[in-house]
């Protein structure tokens, strides 16, 4: 089956997100993106989690045809990685093999299940499709905080 026009977006727009990730320098890795906020280690951090949860909820929503979880503390989930200590390049190269894990998983997602119905929480139902599209929304949002381009994250 070849993939549906949503993950060959999906894996166009990763791509695009690893490559602005790739061009931040590390000597910017261990400094807040704004004053009292992650640093951009635990922010890649996060979006490693973030990864993670999604990957469960895009293969249960695809296989079962309807999702129903948790959401997820990610204050203690980015402490519990320790991701201030790891090093720049490691979670670089951490985020490049989940997200490739993860386009895999949304290259094989049939167009009939894009509609499963997922809930996370106490959220309203919302379709496959769009906790997909959505998930690179919050990567593009968190990458504009530790570059410097988003209106929370200006230098």
């Amino acid at each position: 089956m070849p993939p549906t026009p949503v993950a060959v977006k999906f894996r166009a727009d990763l791509e695009e997100l690893q490559r602005r990730l790739s061009a931040i320098p590390a000597q910017l890795a261990d400094s807040p993106w704004a004053p009292g906020k992650w640093t951009r280690k635990q922010v890649v951090g996060h979006l490693l989690d973030s990864a993670a949860n999604n990957r469960q909820r895009f293969v249960r929503a695809s296989l079962d045809g309807v999702y129903a979880g948790p959401k997820y503390s990610q204050d203690l989930w980015v402490a519990a990685h320790g991701y201030a200590d790891q090093s720049w390049e490691d979670l670089l190269q951490w985020w490049k093999v989940e997200h490739q894990i993860l386009a895999a998983v949304v290259d094989r997602i049939a167009e009939d299940r894009l509609e499963a119905a997922c809930t996370v929480g106490d959220n309203a139902p919302v379709t496959l499709q769009f906790l997909i599209e959505d998930y690179v929304e919050h990567q593009q949002w968190h990458l504009r905080q530790i570059d410097g381009k988003g209106p929370e994250g200006r230098q």
